[in-house]
């Protein structure tokens, strides 16, 4: 009635109420009447805002990549946009008479799109898809200190890149690219695990065949020692043969000295008896033999005399007619052969 309207606003809205063109009212969440004909109200909302954002760029290698992410800002001067952007409300007071309040997302998403051509132009595919962590860091200062941004009152309070994408040819490609690293590296692997595993075994080998070099060295040792044992044996047989040889030689010329010694001694006593002999013999020249007889007779044994006897008997038998023996006298000449033999 008489177009007065109450409205409400909520503490995240800065309100400007103007009348006739000045301002006669401002804050964040008023109240108040109002008359249609004569009043104008700019509502500007403080609490922050999430613009998420998806664009395409192109490196610096000619390849085209898709960019997500989202910004997170929120108007810090609101006198200051009100100037630049209309945020008037309609009669109704249900929405604004301008599209400008939904086109300030879309030019703070220019402006990191801005920033992320030009970052992008300097970095290659395979350094863009690397780069998400650093370029969110970068945006984040650059758009923080942006003068467009600041010129419009408003305050960045984050953006993140969510992901850079290449298009599906292009990450078919690296793919397989990737793919064909994998394996390769797979097929390194079992290379390097089977060069592994034969030079383990060319190891064992080794190992084995030193063993068994080692083995016959020692049989080679032994062997030579043995051999080294026996030529000592032998040499010493032979030496002791030597030596037995050498004494047998010896012996055999003592033994022939002895002889010839004994040779000599009986040579001298043979000259020294025929030497008697011949003094003796000289002697007896001209003796009767009669004489002779009994001075070789001359300490003899009674059989033997008694032989001697029987002897010059027998040669003078013609001449004796009887002769008698006693049985004792035989009996003990047979005695004395007994004991004799």
């Amino acid at each position: 009635m008489f177009g007065i309207k109450y409205l409400k606003f909520q503490p995240t809205q800065y309100v400007i109420r103007y009348r006739r063109g000045r301002i006669v009212k401002e804050g964040p969440g008023l109240a108040f009447y109002f008359v249609n004909r004569t009043t104008s109200i700019d509502v500007i909302p403080l609490s922050s805002t999430e613009s998420p954002f998806m664009f395409e760029q192109i490196t610096a290698d000619y390849q085209p990549v898709t960019i997500q992410g989202q910004v997170i800002f929120r108007i810090v001067d609101p006198k200051k946009i009100a100037q630049l952007l209309n945020f008037t409300l309609n009669p109704r007071g249900n929405g604004y008479i301008s599209d400008d309040p939904q086109k300030l997302p879309s030019r703070i998403t220019n402006i990191a799109r801005v920033l992320t051509k030009q970052y992008f132009e300097t970095l290659k595919l395979k350094d863009t898809l690397k780069s998400t962590e650093a370029l969110s860091q970068k945006l984040n200062a650059e758009i923080t200190e942006n003068p467009e941004v600041s010129s419009l009152g408003v305050e960045i309070l984050g953006l993140s890149i969510l992901a850079v994408k290449p298009n599906a040819e292009t990450a078919r490609a690296l793919e397989a690219e990737s793919r064909e690293q994998i394996l390769k590296q797979a097929d390194d692997a079992i290379y390097e695990r089977r060069n592994a595993s034969i030079e383990q075994e060319r190891r064992i080998k080794e190992n084995e065949l030193n063993t068994e070099i080692a083995v016959e060295n020692k049989k080679k040792q032994i062997r030579e020692t043995q051999m080294e044992a026996e030529q000592l044996i032998q040499e010493k047989q032979n030496e002791l043969k030597i030596a037995q040889m050498h004494a047998e030689i010896t012996l055999e010329e003592d033994r022939k000295q002895l002889v010839e010694t004994k040779v000599a001694n009986s040579r001298s006593e043979a000259d020294a008896k025929a030497y008697e002999l011949s003094a003796v013999l000289k002697a007896m020249q001209g003796v009767d033999n009669n004489v002779i007889t009994s001075l070789a007779n001359l300490g003899m044994q009674p059989d033997k005399l008694i032989a001697m006897a029987f002897q010059q008997i027998a040669g003078k038998a013609e001449k004796i007619g009887q002769l008698n023996i006693s049985p004792d006298l035989l009996q003990q000449l047979m005695d004395k052969k007994q004991s004799d033999g």
